[in-house]
């Protein structure tokens, strides 16, 4: 039970982290931040019992270093959960595709490649999608960083969506 994962906002209600439990009911009983959700679930101490927090926020702000995800053909492939861009097919194999290609000046960037199965990038081969007549589920974005860590866990509780802006 206190090994639950907490989301731990900043003062604006930007998300920070993610902690435990244990660590969250220290965060709120040392006045350092306020419960917003909870779980159904109660922790108890000799004096106290208090229900297990969800989403913490600071009472006072914190200032982040703005992190990077590597462009890398594993994130790109998350970053579109494993679907082909082009025909929305799921499958084990999947490739990268520049959508305009790198003979074009397409450069390797976020909004340069996508996710593909193998037929699908033999189909576009070295053209753009409308030279190709195909068209992308889409658009290819650079994934926020927080977003991007937290939706790599296997399930995202349901309290947290509204403050990741996932719902």
């Amino acid at each position: 039970m206190l090994d639950r994962h907490v989301l731990l906002l900043n003062q604006n209600y930007e998300p920070l982290s993610v902690c435990r439990a244990r660590r969250a009911i220290v965060l709120v009983m040392a006045s350092k931040a306020e419960a917003l959700e909870s779980y159904d679930h109660r922790a108890r101490a000799v004096s106290i019992a208090m229900r297990v927090p969800s989403v913490l926020r600071l009472n006072y702000y914190v200032r982040v270093k703005r992190r990077e995800i590597p462009l890398t053909k594993r994130n790109v492939l998350r970053r579109d959960g494993g679907t082909c861009q082009y025909c929305g097919r799921r499958s084990s194999a999947m490739t990268t595709d520049h959508v305009v290609p790198r003979a074009l000046q397409g450069g390797d960037s976020w909004e340069n490649l996508v996710c593909a199965c193998p037929e699908c990038n033999a189909r576009k081969g070295g053209r753009t999608p409308q030279q190709a007549r195909m068209s992308l589920h889409r658009r290819p974005r650079k994934p926020n960083y927080f977003t991007f860590a937290v939706t790599g866990m296997a399930e995202v509780p349901d309290a947290w969506r509204q403050y990741l802006f996932l719902s």
